[in-house]
């Protein structure tokens, strides 16, 4: 029978099925040695491979190490980060349910900087020079980004296209391009860090271009049998900065040049900003966007109940949803939202006493979920 669960519906996007339309969202883990990924992303990745979601996509990954936020981020610009991803992808696809997707990116401006436990701030020692649309600082003491010539452009656009290779190599099913949040692709469309003044820079279609020759040079390499997306914003939350308006009109152009669907997120590219904070805050945003574009959508921002994931997209405010918070809290949500919509998911045999309809003794062995059950 199908499913009455909207939420645990499959999704096809560009190429590729997913069994629901629940996404594990890329999570900065800043724990990566020289761009290499190690048994900290071994036991996290598994980990999430054994959670239902249709997709796990793995953090923001930087396609050179200058494009990473700060030194111990993650990235795939060589055969040795191509190689310790490897190791960690063939543990988790021995054991896990999932598919794979990753996040490509490049963090311009707000690269060289400190974990955030170390308060994120700009690099004292060991920095390197950032690389932006326009030599604006993202803040107060922050250093002045070196402003991108045509051919540190069509460099960073081979970088992307390269870094999908071996995404493609690795047996990605998913790759995501990084246009939100303050990075280098949002640098370049928002009116609040781009000034320039070539084809680059001033109107909203000059302001696109070189995002759409990255997401073009990606498409080039990246199979028609995967997905392509990128995450992109829905307001810069500042005034003067990027609207819903220009964000559908961005994804309009994503959409003609091949890219199969955009995640909507918002904020980021000032300090100045102030985001107004709510569970499922973005997802207007995103609805927005949907009702411009016929490309698939994905909501993502506060979303960690079951029953708010199962009505946005069953309300047609978004195709599918990305969590992030959530699945830190509980690798297993998608478990527990299956419980609470009544729909079905797959299990690991080794976790079957674990759930009630595989095992009818774990019904009276175990207590109510309580909170648990609606997501938290």
């Amino acid at each position: 029978m199908p499913p009455t669960s909207r939420l645990f519906s499959p999704i096809t996007v560009g190429g590729l099925t997913l069994d629901n339309r629940i996404a594990v969202s890329p999570m900065c883990q800043y724990s990566a040695a020289d761009g290499c990924a190690n048994d900290w992303h071994l036991q996290h990745l598994c980990g999430l491979s054994l959670s239902g979601a249709g997709i796990v996509v793995v953090e923001m990954t930087a396609v050179e190490p200058e494009g990473r936020i700060t030194p111990h981020c993650l990235g795939l610009w060589n055969d040795a980060a191509e190689a310790a991803l490897e190791r960690v992808l063939a543990a988790c696809r021995r054991w896990g349910n999932t598919k794979f997707g990753i996040q490509l990116a490049h963090a311009g401006r707000k690269a060289a900087v400190e974990v955030p436990w170390r308060g994120g701030r700009p690099l004292t020692a060991g920095a390197w020079q950032t690389v932006a649309a326009s030599p604006i600082p993202f803040d107060e003491g922050w250093p002045v980004p070196q402003e991108l010539d045509p051919a540190g452009l069509a460099r960073l656009a081979d970088a992307f296209a390269a870094a999908a290779r071996r995404a493609d190599r690795l047996g990605f099913d998913l790759v995501e391009l990084h246009g939100a949040h303050g990075y280098l692709l949002h640098n370049f469309v928002s009116p609040i860090s781009n000034r320039r003044r070539d084809r680059y820079g001033g109107s909203l279609e000059n302001r696109m271009r070189f995002p759409l020759e990255v997401a073009a040079a990606v498409r080039a390499v990246w199979p028609h049998t995967k997905a392509l997306g990128m995450r992109i914003t829905g307001s810069d939350w500042i005034e003067g900065g990027l609207t819903p308006d220009d964000a559908a009109v961005f994804a309009a152009a994503l959409a003609g040049v091949g890219v199969d669907y955009v995640c909507v997120s918002s904020g980021g590219v000032s300090a100045a900003a102030r985001p107004v904070v709510a569970p499922g805050y973005q997802v207007p945003f995103a609805a927005a966007v949907k009702a411009a574009v016929g490309i698939p959508v994905q909501a993502v921002g506060m979303i960690a109940d079951p029953h708010q994931a199962e009505a946005i997209v069953a309300e047609g405010r978004a195709d599918w949803v990305a969590l992030a918070r959530a699945f830190l809290d509980d690798p297993r949500w998608s478990w527990h939202a299956a419980d609470a919509l009544g729909a079905e998911i797959a299990c690991p045999p080794q976790y079957r006493r674990a759930r009630p309809d595989l095992w009818p003794g774990a019904a009276l062995a175990r207590p109510p979920r309580g909170e648990a059950a609606s997501g938290r």
